[in-house]
């Protein structure tokens, strides 16, 4: 992953994919508080961080300096859900000069690191954007969701999940596993587990799975090897 970034520069990693966060001088943020956002961190190991958390401004420490983050950015968002130690490499910037092409690039949480053309990369929603994580013209809006996760091929990575769930006559609940790629490009994922409430179930050849519940309230979820599972979504069943 260093290879690709000292190659590209921070600006083509982050069209590329890949997590480079461009640490530019906070700007004043909007009196009013900033808003939660929704927030997963999956690890190669398919462990995984959810929860919903409020950005805010402050510093991160990369090689030695504390450098400004802006609150309504998803590097600020990874700092409020705290995934583990955060080890982040400087490009050149680290808030001095806003329109500096270098960056942040976020090497390593815990003890996954960026290993060949691998590293840790985010999406806001179902893409990956073009911009740095710390851009000051990120304005993440209430209820966004941020993933980060670690990406195989940076430009290419595996598909995020994301699952929806819809309820019909005698508690049948019908759950369709979409797969999104970098661009947003989604693709019915056949063999997905979705979990929902207590039971498991395998989607079809259409990403779907299905199975019959009582009356309640329940989390569902879908998970496949080699792909990135989806954030938790809440049911009911009436």
């Amino acid at each position: 992953m260093r290879l690709v970034a000292l190659a590209m520069g921070s600006a083509g990693l982050a069209a590329a994919g890949a997590a480079v966060t461009l640490a530019t001088a906070a700007p004043a943020d909007a009196a009013k508080p900033v808003p939660k956002v929704r927030e997963l961190v999956v690890f190669k190991s398919g462990a995984a961080v959810e929860r919903r958390v409020r950005p805010k401004r402050g510093r991160m420490r990369a090689e030695g300096r504390r450098c400004a983050i802006g609150a309504r950015t998803p590097l600020a968002a990874l700092r409020a859900i705290r995934p583990g130690r955060t080890v982040l490499e400087d490009f050149g910037s680290c808030g001095r000069r806003p329109r500096d092409a270098g960056g942040l690039y976020v090497k390593r949480i815990r003890d996954e690191g960026e290993r060949r053309a691998g590293g840790w990369v985010y999406k806001v929603g179902r893409t990956t954007p073009g911009l740095g994580a710390a851009d000051p013209s990120w304005r993440l809006r209430k209820g966004a969701r941020v993933l980060w996760f670690w990406c195989r091929q940076s430009g290419n990575c595996q598909r995020s999940l994301a699952v929806r769930a819809t309820v019909s006559a005698g508690g049948v609940v019908n759950a369709r596993v979409t797969g999104y790629d970098d661009n947003g490009r989604g693709v019915r994922i056949e063999g997905a587990s979705v979990t929902i409430g207590p039971l498991e179930a395998r989607t079809d050849a259409s990403g779907t799975a299905s199975a019959t519940l009582a009356p309640g309230r329940y989390r569902v979820r879908a998970d496949k090897a080699g792909l990135v599972r989806s954030f938790t979504e809440r049911l009911v069943v009436e």
